[in-house]
């Protein structure tokens, strides 16, 4: 499980002073639920993925991951969490196969174990015909199989995505939705962060809505509907920021 309590981060900018990127947020999001959170551009959403995934410490307030606090016991967390930044490059000159039992090392995994993971997943995401290929040949959808398949080769209880169709043609992303609604089916806990509101209705069970730091709406799809009294995810969105009225 994953319970935000009242996270908080600070920065401090020369020009403009304190920063309060994720002011006071609190949610919670259980084993076999898929938890959505939109944001525009700079609203937190990412920052507040950085720190549940500890590569950020919260200033104030704390979060639970799979049992684990991530100021108290990060390595824990980490040992429970994939996390898949947007932001995050994949070395070209290695395979894909290569590029998944790297990171299988890195998090303790014995060779035997990472032939059996690196089988699975990539029955799972469609991996075998570019495997032994070079990353740098890749499509942005193959590589973002890739970087997903890294994140996943420890077999982590928590996933944490952070816009993991960003770019991707519709086939690509029809692809990945699928995947992680087969992690969610096997019990997996999963934050899924994106711009795409048609994701979001299909995928998630519980939205949650960040603006300028702040958790301004949350709900399932129907309580957001009765809510805003709109029936569509982009019109709710607008409303719970306080941008333009929707006709």
């Amino acid at each position: 499980m994953i319970e935000a309590r009242n996270l908080t981060k600070i920065f401090r900018d020369k020009k403009r002073g304190e920063v309060r990127a994720v002011d006071g947020v609190s949610f919670t999001c259980r084993p076999g639920q898929i938890y959505g959170l939109l944001g525009a551009n700079g609203a937190g959403k990412t920052t507040t993925l950085r720190l549940l995934a500890t590569l950020l410490r919260p200033t104030s307030g704390g979060a639970t991951v799979a049992g684990h606090d991530v100021a108290a016991a990060p390595g824990r967390v980490r040992a429970s969490v994939g996390f898949l930044a947007t932001s995050t490059a994949l070395y070209g000159r290695l395979t894909a196969r290569e590029t998944i039992a790297y990171f299988g090392r890195l998090n303790g995994l014995a060779d035997a174990q990472i032939a059996v993971r690196i089988g699975q997943l990539a029955d799972e995401l469609g991996l075998h015909e570019f495997l032994d290929r070079r990353v740098e040949k890749f499509s942005t959808g193959m590589k973002q199989k890739t970087s997903i398949a890294r994140t996943l080769v420890h077999d982590p209880a928590v996933l944490v995505l952070d816009e993991p169709t960003l770019g991707l043609d519709v086939m690509a992303a029809r692809a990945i939705v699928r995947f992680v609604r087969e992690c969610r089916a096997r019990g997996k806990t999963v934050i899924y962060s994106t711009h795409v509101m048609s994701e979001a209705e299909k995928l998630c069970d519980v939205i949650g809505i960040i603006h300028h730091g702040r958790l301004v709406a949350e709900g399932t799809l129907d309580q957001l509907r009765r809510r805003y009294t709109r029936p569509d995810l982009e019109e709710i969105f607008v409303q719970a920021v306080g941008g333009e009225e929707v006709a």
